[in-house]
């Protein structure tokens, strides 16, 4: 707990509070034990098989978060609030978890299945829901389609209660903002949860009938084959991160200078994007572009990119159609979406100045403008093994500083400020001598002034014919061969003579 931010323990703390309180009324009232039981073990049973020694890397179990919620609402539609709160915990608490720390997330699970089997399980008694559904026998069928009613509305709390303590977490663990932190959580969970209540009706439905709760688990044939649907997607995600894992390893291996560059680029652009209230379903395809902005670099020859000393024309020209390159690559993998244009385009410039096409403004696409903003900031603060990196603080004034000219000021803005919320560290990118390794840089807690002192001295001095692009690590003396001022160098910003 004690790497936990103050704001989450009080929250994960607070949420054990408030799941004890709901399930505190079965001390003083009747509760049907056998019943708590199988649905507690049920959902148990269902949560178990990826922790199993057995099964677990041998059998295909085909499992994501949250299908066998359908259990939960029959617990919410069958027992009393209090009762049905005790249904989750047992298989909350042997859930998988993939993250550490996994004892504080488990806890965390099984306080916000409590609070939210609770809440539904008081709005469907509220609303009349156990008089609908009927009793044993067909003297008392169930009360269609009223019943509906009351299990819709149940369902609805359900996910409501989630998608609050989701953003409350998110909110205080990862600090987003609160404009942010809850975006888009409550419309991407209402269908699911919605068909979550279906389920959990069927299933209340046929545990309440004359063939009793066997009747029950046929209800599971159809919640296995969504876990499966699920599992199919994720696995897809995956084979999409292992596409773009082999990309940037291709990279890597060739210019072993920049190791690790493209994946700071990708985390920078995300947080960048996340700033800027971005909607979910973006930011991966954002930090996606950042990962592949250089991928382009493959079709460039090794002796160009490596090369001492400035280049020739040639060699420039050259080097200026990696983006061309990168895009030519990727072209054809769908999933990749708007970062396809934001390879193409990260080099292009406000002003209209940059490459491949010279777009300015509004042309260059918005995924291009954050990928140009996370890969300047990334170029100045990476230490390599010819020279120190800058603090963050410098490389803030940098990119402020050709605001408007070479970057949108959105951008900028939106990376200072997660900078501030989140923080930077700058990991190792190549072998270097003692006394330039990496160090972590405490980012500005709002905008920087130019430094003064030691970091100051880190500062290129600028050339005589214009200011420097962010994207130099050194300044080059003598004139330009490009339009407009401060058009960086187009090799990566790591090599000897950029």
């Amino acid at each position: 707990m004690r790497d936990i931010p103050a704001g989450a323990r009080i929250t994960v703390v607070g949420a054990v509070v408030g799941a004890g309180a709901c399930a505190l009324p079965v001390l003083r009232q009747g509760v049907p034990w056998a019943a708590v039981a199988l649905l507690a073990g049920l959902y148990a049973l269902c949560e178990w098989p990826p922790r199993c020694p057995v099964l677990a890397g041998r059998v295909n179990v085909p499992i994501a978060s949250g299908s066998f919620f359908p259990v939960l609402l029959a617990a919410a539609f069958l027992l009393p609030p209090a009762a049905a709160a005790l249904v989750a915990v047992p298989g909350a608490l042997i859930a998988s978890v993939e993250e550490e720390p996994r004892r504080v997330r488990r806890v965390w699970r099984a306080a916000q299945l409590v609070i939210a089997a609770s809440a539904a399980a008081g709005a469907h008694v509220l609303l009349g829901g156990r008089e609908a559904l009927g009793g044993r026998g067909a003297a008392a069928a169930p009360d269609f389609p009223y019943a509906l009613l009351p299990a819709g509305a149940a369902a609805l709390v359900f996910c409501l209660v989630l998608t609050a303590l989701d953003g409350l977490i998110l909110a205080t663990a990862e600090r987003r903002p609160p404009r942010t932190a809850w975006r888009g959580l409550l419309l991407r969970s209402l269908a699911p949860h919605c068909a979550h209540g279906f389920a959990g009706l069927m299933m209340a439905v046929l545990w309440r009938s004359r063939f009793g709760p066997p009747a029950a688990l046929f209800v599971l044939l159809p919640m296995y084959i969504s876990c499966w649907v699920f599992a199919q997607y994720h696995r897809e995600r995956a084979a999409h991160r292992a596409t773009i894992r082999a990309l940037v390893q291709a990279v890597d291996i060739k210019d072993k200078y920049t190791r690790g560059h493209s994946e700071r680029v990708g985390r920078a652009s995300e947080m960048i994007a996340r700033e800027l209230g971005m909607e979910e379903g973006r930011l991966e395809v954002i930090r996606f572009a950042g990962i592949l902005h250089d991928v382009g670099k493959l079709g460039v020859p090794t002796r160009v990119l490596r090369k001492d000393g400035p280049l020739t024309p040639e060699e420039r020209a050259v080097i200026e159609l990696h983006p061309e390159y990168g895009h030519e690559m990727v072209r054809g993998i769908g999933f990749l979406g708007e970062a396809r244009a934001a390879i193409l385009h990260h080099h292009e410039r406000l002003d209209g100045s940059g490459y491949p096409y010279g777009l300015a403004g509004g042309q260059i696409p918005e995924a291009a403008r954050v990928v140009a903003v996370a890969d300047a900031f990334d170029a100045m603060t990476s230490t390599r093994s010819y020279r120190r990196a800058r603090p963050v603080a410098a490389a803030v004034t940098e990119l402020e500083r050709c605001a408007g000219a070479q970057f949108d000021p959105r951008m900028v803005g939106g990376l200072v400020r997660a900078l501030s919320r989140y923080g930077w560290h700058v990991e190792v990118t190549a072998d270097e001598p003692q006394g330039f390794g990496a160090r972590g840089n405490v980012p500005p807690s709002r905008p920087v002034a130019t430094p003064a002192g030691p970091a100051a001295d880190l500062l290129p001095t600028p050339p005589a014919t214009g200011r420097i692009s962010p994207l130099s690590d050194v300044g080059e003396p003598g004139p330009r061969p490009h339009p407009g001022p401060g058009l960086p160098d187009p090799r990566p910003s790591n090599a000897p003579g950029a």
